[in-house]
């Protein structure tokens, strides 16, 4: 007995190490992230810059839906493009610029001196979602006036996506009046459409495909440096290096209708029901191992206690408690699995009437670990015990693949979490999966490299305006979306 015990307690000391060793030597940045000195630019100022902004906010460029805007309608598209024209003529001057056929997006192209080196490609987008009917007197800055106050610019678009629009131009504007000669190609794509459907920045892609063009890489939208971030609690810079797949996937339920008077027990509304109640209780399965989920989980791990940090270095053993502290949060859940949200019901016409097809809308954002294939197979292994489900395709039939995972090892990243280490007095930058869509999806077409990432702090406050009231950005934010896209072009302009 006396061995015995002496050989458990060797056992557990040899346990004890290894979980302490594994902890003190887990973590850090990727592996093979380049250098990066930032160049000096042109002065721009965040003022004029905010300014600019609130003039762009007033052109209501808003979409409802797909094919947007209609015939007719066009007429804030036309304005905001004539507007930008006319306020930042350097850049005009510069660049040719076209419209893409079959919409309003635009697609600037300013002629680098090198023809041997492969353009790089940044992009935003035009519209703006939609302010929900009797919010409008809850913004502190009317939503279409672009009202700045307190040092924020307020208004539909401050995030998503002018912000980023108007500190593009700045950028590209101040360095064509300072002389900026580009040996590298410099396209801007502006999207007409991306909260709809994205048809513009596809056809814009296509357009570049079909003349063989292949960019170095490719910057739009997506991630920030957040404050108080819901990982950590401090700091962090997350750089989108991929994003997330779409599909909504339609149940509809059968049985026979009648009269509410003599209900059946197992009525379609009753199946359509246990169908979704399924679909909760079992997820899709997470995994924590591949890119770019594992790539950040390193990163913050040095930012975290020493309890959490043995169990995140310790995933052989602890990994439940891992994928559980991240699933308790929407945004962590978001993160590490495909996601699946029921977002539509439709059922019997009166109160009195059975259903006899009762429809749901379930909508899914696929992990970079899954496909529109998985989900349809999971929806179906899920359900095949529930008579009477139809399973398809909804949502007009659209849907995305995951996009591929970005490396982090070449001067695209390197220059990104360089300017997101500047603008955030050093805190630690990390590659992320952006769990919602952007523009950027359709330029995995024509290049590997894709990145999302704006550069700018924002806290829990301003999060909480995207897409919803008091949509807002700082100033002192339009400063530095403009200084550091003006940084990231010029260092992406030297050779390979």
């Amino acid at each position: 007995m006396k061995q015995v015990l002496i050989g458990l307690g060797a056992l557990f000391a040899i346990l004890v190490i290894v979980l302490l060793v594994r902890t003190f030597t887990f973590g850090g940045a990727p592996a093979n992230v380049q250098q990066v000195d930032l160049p000096e630019p042109p002065a721009i100022s965040a003022e004029e810059a905010a300014q600019n902004l609130s003039r762009a906010i007033q052109f209501r460029t808003i979409t409802l839906s797909s094919g947007d805007p209609r015939p007719g309608q066009e007429g804030p598209w036309l304005e905001l493009q004539a507007w930008l024209e006319e306020t930042y003529p350097a850049f005009h001057a510069a660049a040719t610029k076209e419209t893409v056929p079959g919409g309003y997006t635009l697609l600037y192209t300013w002629e680098g001196s090198d023809a041997s080196l492969d353009p790089i490609l940044l992009m935003a987008h035009q519209d703006v979602v939609p302010v929900n009917i009797g919010t409008e007197g809850d913004w502190t800055g009317a939503p279409f006036a672009g009202e700045i106050v307190d040092g924020y610019v307020y208004g539909r678009g401050a995030m998503d996506d002018k912000g980023s629009l108007v500190a593009l131009m700045e950028a590209l504007d101040a360095l064509a009046e300072d002389g900026f000669a580009p040996r590298r190609t410099i396209l801007l794509q502006l999207g007409h459409d991306e909260e709809v459907s994205g048809s513009g920045a596809k056809a814009g892609i296509a357009l570049l495909k079909s003349r063989g063009i292949t960019p170095i890489m490719a910057l739009d939208e997506g991630f920030m440096v957040v404050e108080d971030n819901p990982v950590t609690g401090g700091t962090l810079g997350l750089i989108g290096v991929a994003e997330k797949g779409y599909v909504t996937v339609r149940l509809t339920a059968l049985a026979e209708g009648g009269h509410s008077s003599a209900p059946p027990k197992d009525s379609a509304t009753v199946r359509l029901s246990r169908a979704l109640v399924a679909l909760d209780d079992n997820q899709m399965e997470a995994d924590l191992s591949k890119a770019p989920t594992s790539d950040m989980i390193k990163v913050v791990s040095q930012e975290m206690g020493f309890v959490n940090r043995m169990a995140i270095a310790n995933q052989w053993l602890l990994g439940g408690l891992v994928e559980g502290g991240f699933a308790a949060s929407p945004q962590g859940n978001a993160m590490i699995r495909t996601t699946t949200a029921p977002t539509m019901l439709i059922g019997s016409a009166k109160e009195n009437v059975l259903a006899q097809r009762a429809t749901a809308m379930v909508n899914f954002r696929i992990h970079p670990n899954n496909t529109v294939e998985d989900v349809l197979e999971h929806v179906r292994d899920v359900t095949s015990d529930i008579e009477g489900i139809e399973i398809e395709v909804g949502g007009d039939g659209i849907s995305s693949e995951p996009s591929p995972v970005s490396s982090t090892e070449n001067r695209a990243y390197g220059v990104l979490a360089a300017v997101a280490s500047e603008i955030s007095d050093g805190a630690p930058a990390t590659p992320a999966l952006v769990i919602g869509a952007t523009d950027a999806r359709y330029a995995s077409d024509i290049t590997k490299d894709v990145y999302r990432f704006a550069p700018s702090v924002v806290g829990p406050a301003d999060l909480a305006g995207f897409h919803g009231t008091n949509e807002r950005l700082s100033v002192e934010n339009m400063g530095r979306l403009a200084r550091s896209y003006a940084q990231i072009v010029m260092v992406m302009d030297a050779p390979d």
